[in-house]
């Protein structure tokens, strides 16, 4: 267990080196967690998005549609007024007087006509519309529940995977914290910022072969044997890795 109560500025060069490797090592299995999860997360957070989008999007022709079938029950109404009113006219038609009486309810009537003749043709063209919109939404849900049955896999198959590791990976993070407890602010800093910029995000590297853990760049004998002595911290001149010897690696593995 570490001890987080230690001075980071009271630990030698040499302690400093074995802190920043154990932090390197422990965040290196914390990241083969993110590996094994993969691009699940992004695909579960991809799939949510869609899901939301879609599911605007029909709701939105939803209320277009409704608004539609309002504007045809509507142009139904103005249809059964105008046919009362044409009854109303024919039977007055009947009772006229004289010829101007006639011409009078003759032009109500064909007025009347041609207004349920106008309604019948917009309904038919809301109705085309409304179809239209219903095979939209059709397919839209369609697609809904296609990737709806995707998040579903995706989030199972991600939470095996968390369930799996999630006790395993809590520790490491745990301990990952704690270390950094014990590590001077500003190497702590130049760590983070060196594993934010190496692609597989080793920070701390062990001098192997004469070369570079990280890049593999040979690195010159009168500078392995300054990283053997612990006396200061030595960086790559070509990746800009913090390097430590081989021996370092054992004692801290024991």
């Amino acid at each position: 267990m570490v001890k987080t109560q230690v001075d980071p500025a009271s630990l030698t060069v040499e302690d400093k080196l074995k802190a920043l490797f154990r932090l390197q090592i422990t965040d290196s299995k914390i990241d083969k967690f993110v590996v094994l999860r993969g691009e699940l997360p992004l695909e579960v957070k991809d799939l949510e998005d869609e899901l939301a989008g879609l599911q605007t999007r029909i709701q939105k022709i939803k209320d277009e549609v409704q608004s539609k079938d309002a504007e045809i029950l509507l142009k139904k109404n103005e249809i059964k007024e105008s046919e009362l009113l044409i009854a109303k006219y024919k039977e007055q038609q009947m009772q006229v007087r004289n010829n101007r009486e006639y011409e009078s309810i003759s032009k109500e009537l064909e007025f009347q006509m041609l207004e349920i003749e106008l309604c019948q043709k917009r309904i038919k063209e809301f109705s085309l519309e409304v179809a239209g919109k219903n095979d939209i939404i059709n397919t839209a849900q369609a697609t809904f529940d296609e990737r709806s049955k995707d998040l579903e896999n995706k989030n199972n198959e991600l939470s095996e995977i968390i369930n799996e590791t999630q006790k395993e990976e809590n520790e490491l993070t745990e301990k990952s914290k704690e270390l950094e407890l014990i590590i001077e602010p500003r190497l702590l800093y130049a760590y983070k910022r060196i594993r934010g910029n190496a692609r597989n995000g080793l920070a701390v590297v062990a001098v192997q072969r004469d070369a570079c853990g990280g890049c593999f760049s040979k690195i010159p004998p009168q500078r392995q044997l300054d990283i053997k002595t612990h006396k200061k911290i030595i960086v790559c001149e070509y990746c800009g890795r913090i390097l430590v010897d081989g021996d370092m690696i054992e004692s801290v593995n024991e």
